[in-house]
């Protein structure tokens, strides 16, 4: 951010607001700094920038009395002025918004995408599926290193500190072409012309002697007796059981029949011995 060109008043202060600070007092815990709004302003030693990666022990170390510095607005309360050497974010993450236009720089490719600085706390990330409608093979067919693009917040993760972009919801969708359809005309089969037709032909009349006939022999006519059904295997087999049994029992019978008789015979053959002995005594 360019420094201001016009002073604004104490009452118009607001942070992130960026001035060209003369130190003018060092101590211990900071410093007091003329930002040109007609009241001094101070400076915490935890908001210096160490000219190198060692933690900052005196503030002499970093800043001199008249030295020029640039400097934001850290807070104004209470008609005090805070003042940070370090730059705030454009972007915080209170400020940021899905759907929302932003703008950046390049500041890293890699094979899965880009990172472009947009002034957040962190990068923010393009996805190669996110560059073009089209197929992208690679993010620098895209993009370059350093270049300044525009691009839309997809979503964004405060705790894990990510933000997803989007170049290619801000670019036109491509037009489709439609192919012209081809008309085919379908032949309709012909119709085979039909047939001449052929004259009935009269039935022959019979005389009045046949028709006598007919009528008579159709008088004289019995039903035809109902033929007999063909008997099944079971049947039959059913009837030779029935043989057999109706055979074996005749054999029985006979056989007792005899048996009785020759009884019969003994019995009066033993009779007549008797007879004959009791005679003769």
């Amino acid at each position: 951010m360019e420094p201001s060109v016009a002073v604004p008043d104490r009452e118009e202060l607001k942070p992130k607001m960026h001035f060209s600070g003369k130190v003018v007092k060092i101590a211990l815990a900071g410093a007091v700094l003329d930002i040109g709004v007609g009241q001094p302003a101070a400076i915490h030693i935890s908001q210096l920038i160490p000219p190198t990666d060692e933690p900052i022990k005196r503030v002499d170390d970093v800043l001199q009395i008249g030295q020029d510095v640039d400097v934001w607005v850290k807070k104004v309360k209470e008609g005090r002025i805070e003042l940070t050497m370090i730059k705030p974010l454009d972007l915080e993450w209170r400020d940021i918004k899905k759907g929302m236009t932003v703008k950046g720089k390049v500041v890293r490719l890699e094979k899965f995408g880009a990172f472009v600085e947009i002034g957040a706390e962190r990068p923010g990330l393009v996805h190669i599926s996110e560059m073009a409608h089209g197929y992208v093979k690679q993010p620098s067919d895209v993009v370059k290193e350093g270049d300044e693009i525009e691009a839309q917040v997809l979503d964004f993760n405060r705790r894990k500190k990510q933000i997803k972009l989007s170049m290619k919801a801000l670019l036109p969708e491509p037009v489709k072409v439609e192919e012209p359809t081809r008309s085919i005309e379908i032949q309709q089969p012909r119709e085979k012309p039909a047939a001449p037709r052929r004259p009935r032909k009269q039935p022959r009349r019979k005389n009045e002697e046949g028709m006598n006939e007919s009528v008579e022999l159709l008088a004289n006519m019995q039903e035809p007796a109902q033929v007999e059904a063909e008997p099944t295997a079971m049947e039959i087999a059913l009837r030779e059981a029935m043989e057999r049994a109706k055979t074996k029992k005749k054999m029985q019978d006979e056989k007792s029949r005899k048996t009785k008789s020759v009884s019969q015979e003994q019995e009066d053959l033993l009779a007549r011995t008797l007879e004959h002995k009791a005679r003769s005594s």
